[in-house]
């Protein structure tokens, strides 16, 4: 049931003694590097965990301004690995790993492995991106480490995966959310009974970018299996900084490795547990490159009650998107996820969809693009005009505004081999 119960189910006394002592180690680490050198890190002093509200945030932006070398606190013959978080323009954000941190990272990822079930005999088949984006590896390194036989296939070649599914008889697979979705698009298009094919498949893991409850019962229902949440970011590592355990009440944040904080992203004051804010994380065991207050800009909960796995570890909830993501029409704030709960809930309505962004005259337009169920023909027109209308009027009564709603035949919005595209912002400034 635990990969290391000693630290899976630590008392909360002392996870708080050993998360003051790794801050204080972590601090020290810090000060070498030239960016938290500059700060005046080594001069603020700790006593305790509140004492954290003493150090400065640490945005994007800083790690962008520090290319390429200036969160580095460990010589550099003692880096082993850099990875990059997503993003086509402009300065990367990158982060460096010694050994020992790519071993502790590993360790977390086999954690969360372990903790859903999966053990040596499964077959773990990788569909996430390998390279500089740290799904791929992450997942990779930790599945070896449980002793899976571990299939990288990496993203898209969707025919190539359903065959390397069935053949090898794969039982896990980790998977962007809605790259999952058109798995189950390709394997209904093909008359295909998952649960006959894909006997052993028992798990999937859906990380890399946010979904719904909804998105996740789709996932389940279709082929049969438990769908758990991961979330990871490349500044704090990867996959493996929080998980959901069969319980799937939340994802427990491994606080042994990251000092965990929820902030109101305006204020910047602490929220009660409960209260939905900003997600701020401090490394607690990285060597090459510790990154202090990261505001993660991802927003959720903090679940602070025990957990019926006895994990002790807090759980925060399901990330509901991101504070720069809000997208704001005519004075109304509206988060692309809101939009996915309404779309996967109505009969009639595919697995994909992309919001797309106008400028009419002098006020912004919304079009939503959905794509329609296989059972359902694009030439049906009666059928598809209330469908249309259905889906605007369900969306007005969630996000109160009217977007216009384009149907499109199964397929025809093109899926990305990475995280999809979800919003096309048209704009004009």
């Amino acid at each position: 049931m635990y990969w290391d119960r000693k630290d899976e189910c630590i008392s909360r006394d002392e996870l708080g003694e050993l998360q003051l002592k790794r801050l204080k180690k972590t601090l020290q680490r810090a000060a070498a590097s030239p960016f938290y050198r500059d700060r005046g890190i080594k001069d603020i002093q700790i006593s305790g965990l509140s004492d954290i509200r003493k150090l400065p945030f640490t945005t994007k932006d800083d790690l962008r301004d520090a290319y390429p070398y200036g969160m580095v606190s460990c010589p550099l013959d003692k880096v082993v690995r850099l990875h990059s978080s997503s993003g086509t323009t402009g300065t990367p954000t990158v982060v460096y790993h010694s050994i020992k941190d790519i071993d502790k990272w590993t360790e977390l990822v086999a954690r969360c492995l372990y903790m859903i079930g999966m053990r040596e005999s499964d077959v773990f088949q990788n569909m996430i991106g390998y390279g500089l984006f740290t799904g791929g590896l992450g997942l990779h390194y930790g599945a070896e480490r449980l002793g899976c036989l571990t299939i990288p296939t990496g993203p898209g070649n969707t025919k190539r995966q359903l065959k390397f599914m069935k053949d090898f008889a794969t039982s896990a697979i980790h998977v962007i959310p809605s790259y999952a979705l058109h798995l189950a698009d390709e394997v209904e298009s093909l008359g295909i009974d998952p649960r006959n094919e894909f006997p052993r498949l028992k798990y999937a893991l859906l990380g890399a970018e946010p979904h719904t409850e909804e998105t996740r019962r789709k996932v389940e229902d279709f082929f049969g299996i438990a769908a758990f949440n991961s979330y990871g970011l490349s500044e704090m590592n990867g996959p493996g900084v929080a998980f959901e355990c069969p319980a799937r009440d939340g994802m427990h944040i491994w606080e042994d490795a990251f000092l965990v904080e929820i902030i109101d992203p305006e204020t910047h004051q602490h929220v009660a547990p409960g209260e939905k804010g900003e997600l701020v994380l401090t490394t607690l065991q990285r060597e090459a490159m510790p990154i202090l207050r990261y505001r993660t800009k991802d927003l959720t909960s903090l679940v602070s009650g025990p957990c019926s796995c006895g994990r002790t570890h807090h759980r925060i909830t399901r990330i509901t998107g991101r504070s720069d993501d809000m997208l704001i029409l005519k004075g109304v704030n509206i988060f692309p996820m809101q939009i996915e709960a309404v779309l996967i809930g109505i009969p009639g309505v595919g697995r994909n969809y992309q919001i797309t962004l106008e400028s009419k005259g002098h006020n912004d337009h919304m079009i939503v693009k959905v794509e329609i169920d296989s059972s359902l023909s694009i030439n049906d027109y009666k059928s598809l005009d209330t469908l249309r209308k259905r889906i605007g009027r369900e969306l007005r009564d969630e996000i109160l505004i009217t977007p216009d709603v384009v149907l499109c035949e199964p397929g025809g919005i093109p899926v990305a081999q990475g995280k999809a595209v979800r919003v096309v912002d048209n704009r004009t400034l």
